[in-house]
């Protein structure tokens, strides 16, 4: 039985790379780890190796490069369908791979490649919505898996282009509600990693005046339950904030040292990148006082304020604008 042809996505900074008409081809970086052929298939090595190449490269960044190094030299057939998006004319590009994988060593940076065939070109706006989010995909070269077929039919010379109305939206919802959160998760993890105990607290203090307010970090320990003193202008209410990067949720015991260190006339903001506990949600439902952040809801924050932060946090979280049609 002939075995059915893949459809491959891939993305790339140098569209005339792989559009040159005297050589066709699609490539991947990662010049440093040489010919993978050579090392062969054995996934557990390529990540050693990976390793070895990259010493500071995230360990949860490895597994991804590696399949996707693995997939580009061992899995892909020839026959097998490519699908490109050029960045400089905005097309979607069709083609059939020619060749099997080879490592061009004179090339600087995309010296993993195969030949390829291109069948056609069509404007992006031929296209359905859910298709463009698929190829849209962060990864450098994946597989087309839920609008392959609409692909592969725009290689027939009826092809007819997917008009607004006939859009699955329910898709473009589900499509748009997972790129936001994968940046939730991207953003709680970064702060996770790379903001702890006081630097967090300076961050959520720079968060804070991004929103409007006048704030003052209380000094390195022995803050007694308030981390951040923040006032809308210089008159009262007196608003004290304390945040928490700890893993666990929150429970009520702790939301209580907060209400201990206020007032009378404050109000309470805590802070936690993680949740609250059930008996913690039942005591802020007694509390109106105290405004309790989650670390779905932060994020929220942090991208309505982005532009108001700090270069020095927007390097830490870089992030780009864009807008997502919705279902309504």
């Amino acid at each position: 039985m002939e075995q059915e042809q893949t459809v491959w996505g891939i993305h790339t900074r140098n569209d005339l790379l792989f559009l040159n008409n005297q050589r066709p081809i699609i490539a991947i970086g990662w010049k440093e780890m040489g010919d993978v052929s050579i090392a062969g298939k054995d996934k557990e090595k390529m990540k050693d190796k990976y390793q070895l190449t990259y010493p500071d490269a995230p360990k949860g960044a490895i597994s991804t490069a590696v399949g996707m190094i693995s997939r580009f030299a061992f899995e892909v057939r020839i026959g097998d369908y490519v699908v490109f998006p050029s960045k400089h004319n905005r097309m979607i590009n069709l083609g059939v791979i020619t060749s099997d994988y080879f490592f061009d060593a004179s090339e600087e940076q995309y010296p993993n490649k195969r030949e390829v065939k291109w069948l056609k070109s069509i404007s992006r706006e031929s296209f359905s919505q859910g298709a463009l989010y698929e190829v849209g995909s962060a990864l450098t070269f994946f597989t087309v898996k839920n609008y392959a077929d609409e692909f592969l039919g725009a290689l027939d010379k009826n092809f007819i282009s997917k008009p607004m109305e006939d859009e699955n939206l329910e898709q473009i919802a589900i499509t748009a509600e997972s790129i936001l959160e994968t940046t939730k998760d991207f953003v709680i993890k970064e702060l996770s990693k790379r903001l702890k105990g006081y630097e967090l607290e300076e961050f959520i203090a720079n968060l804070l005046n991004a929103m409007g307010y006048k704030t003052a970090l209380s000094k390195k320990g022995g803050d007694s339950g308030k981390d951040i003193i923040a006032y809308k202008d210089e008159l009262p209410p007196r608003i004290l904030v304390q945040v928490k990067s700890v893993d666990g949720n929150i429970t009520e015991s702790t939301l209580q040292s907060l209400k201990g260190a206020m007032s009378e006339g404050d109000y309470g903001l805590f802070v936690t990148l993680s949740n609250y506990t059930k008996n913690a949600k039942a005591y802020l439902d007694k509390q109106p006082i105290i405004k309790a952040i989650s670390g779905s809801e932060l994020v929220d924050l942090i991208l309505k304020y982005y532009d108001g932060l700090d270069k020095k946090y927007q390097s830490i979280l870089p992030l780009k604008k864009v807008y997502i049609p919705i279902a309504e």
